[in-house]
């Protein structure tokens, strides 16, 4: 096996990863200003990391301080009743027993009308319309900013390295009572360089605790981070990478969504904040993190250690894969911020707070894949949260042509981001708010024919974690499944003959809502 060190990542970190270079040899787009847009909304972010996000959530009376809760079972309890209610408060847990004063836990973040803050956007814009002002202040128009390096930042402030790290000493909590061990990264991203390519990623994928200096952590195939560390695996070399536990919301939201291959996620983070991500160089590694996270580990990745991880509850609602033997990371640093803050995510049985965030952020990068394919008039996108962003989607369309609808079904389900572990596309008319599960199940009960309205795609793109997929299959490693495309729009050929709706038009619904509103409240 290949010895790497930070010395020998010199030639790989000094490339251009930082950077945007213009010239018909890069095609990546443009850094463009920022600031206000064409209807007045904002979109510059009242925080640059986790302490002020919290503080402009208190300032909203959205945070609840729980002291002296459990790590082994208080805080999974909590953030289990807590998770599944978009009206329920950030929780911070304080005072853990067993763990140094002052370290703390964050968990349901995405929720309330800090969720638009989180973004940067009003707090009165409901959720589609905030996804939509996410499509396009940000999507529709990629800037890139390059991460800025500095000399230090408030990661440093606590330095543990040799016999000093301790991974443990964290109030890294249970968050289910079948898991396997307790898991320190869910609110977490992972800092790689391609050995080849050497662009940084920011992936999201679930750490657990081994032991005082060890991580083990799984990340499903395709993923970029498995793409990185597939690579290391082919040249037996050890993977550097850096484990944020602790960064603001928005990076953690960036790396948690589908980005384009090749691209830093420092990067689209910058260009929606409209100024660089300030980053330090590892100690250890050399690897860009955030000058201002709360909680980095940091080392090496041996290509061929491995040990037992999970099973871990998943985003599926479900312990759908079991223990197996994963890569590890050997820390070789921890660095931590005064009174450090993990930041929590764990996923539940949906919906809860990872798909809350997800169908906003995913429902907008899906519905700009559909039209970049070439599907027009598409009106709305769904991805919804029962379904965690992935398992159920609903497009919306003025239909143009016979086949329109379908169309549309079929690019939603294997677009980049609507490939991965999808199940069902309803696709309905404009009428339809396909935010709204009750009318995208209303319509696709009374428009769709189950005869003659579905196609099934086989041979798609899965992950271990869907609990349909036989045993036998994961055993092969056959990591597939087949998706539903439904057709719930009015039949083209005698769309204007269908029966009208009984519901008010939307002019009397809005006179409706003036002025009878108040008997909702």
């Amino acid at each position: 096996m290949k010895e790497a060190t930070k010395d020998t990542l010199k030639d790989a970190m000094s490339s251009p990863i930082g950077t945007v270079t213009t010239g018909a040899e890069d095609p990546r787009p443009a850094v463009k200003s920022g600031g206000e847009r064409h209807d007045g909304l904002r979109v510059d972010l009242p925080y640059s990391d986790l302490r002020e996000w919290l503080a402009e959530a208190e300032k909203l009376g959205e945070v609840r301080v729980i002291s002296g809760a459990s790590w082994q079972e208080d805080i999974g309890m909590a953030a289990e009743l807590a998770l599944h209610s978009d009206a329920a408060p950030c929780l911070v847990f304080d005072e853990v027993p067993g763990s140094p004063k002052g370290f703390r836990v964050l968990t349901n973040f995405f929720g309330g009308r800090r969720k638009n803050v989180t973004l940067g956007f009003p707090t009165h814009l409901n959720k589609l319309e905030l996804s939509e002002a996410f499509l396009e202040h940000y999507l529709k128009d990629l800037r890139r900013v390059p991460y800025q390096e500095v000399e230090t930042g408030p990661v440093f402030e606590n330095v543990m390295m040799g016999d000093e790290v301790d991974v443990t000493k964290f109030p890294t909590p249970v968050w289910h009572e079948r898991d396997g061990g307790r898991y320190i990264g869910t609110g977490s991203f992972n800092v790689t360089v391609d050995p080849e390519e050497h662009w940084v990623n920011l992936g999201t994928y679930r750490v657990m605790i081994q032991d005082r200096k060890t991580v083990g952590f799984y990340i499903s195939p395709g993923k970029h981070g498995r793409i990185h560390r597939d690579k290391y695996q082919a040249r037996n070399e050890p993977m550097p990478t850096a484990i944020v536990v602790g960064g603001d919301p928005l990076t953690f939201l960036m790396a948690c969504s589908e980005t384009p291959y090749g691209v830093s996620e420092y990067e689209l983070v910058g260009g929606i904040r409209n100024k660089p991500v300030k980053v330090v160089r590892g100690k250890v590694t050399g690897l860009p993190i955030p000058a201002n996270a709360e909680i980095v580990l940091e080392g090496f990745v041996d290509p061929d250690k491995r040990m037992n991880e999970g099973p871990f509850g998943e985003w599926t609602g479900y312990y759908a894969s079991d223990t197996r033997p994963e890569p590890v990371l050997d820390i070789k640093a921890i660095y931590h911020r005064n009174d450090p803050i993990m930041l929590g995510c764990p996923p539940l049985r949906p919906p809860d707070e990872l798909a809350r965030y997800r169908a906003v952020t995913r429902s907008a990068l899906l519905r700009q894949n559909i039209v970049k394919a070439g599907v027009p008039d598409v009106k709305a996108v769904w991805a919804h949260e029962v379904g965690t962003a992935r398992m159920l989607v609903g497009v919306s369309i003025t239909q143009r042509y016979p086949g329109h609808s379908m169309q549309a079904g079929h690019i939603a389900c294997q677009c980049h981001v609507g490939a991965y572990a999808g199940k069902y596309v309803i696709v309905v008319d404009e009428d339809i708010d396909v935010s709204n599960l009750d009318e995208l199940v209303w319509a696709m009960l009374t428009r769709s024919d189950p005869a003659t309205s579905i196609d099934i795609v086989h041979n798609a793109w899965s992950t271990p974690l869907d609990p349909r997929i036989s045993p036998e299959d994961k055993a092969k490693g056959n990591f597939t499944n087949s998706r539903a495309i439904i057709d719930a729009c009015r039949p083209f050929y005698w769309r204007d003959k269908f029966p009208p709706v009984n519901a008010p038009s939307p002019a009397v619904l809005k006179k409706a809502k003036e002025k009878f509103g108040y008997l909702l409240e």
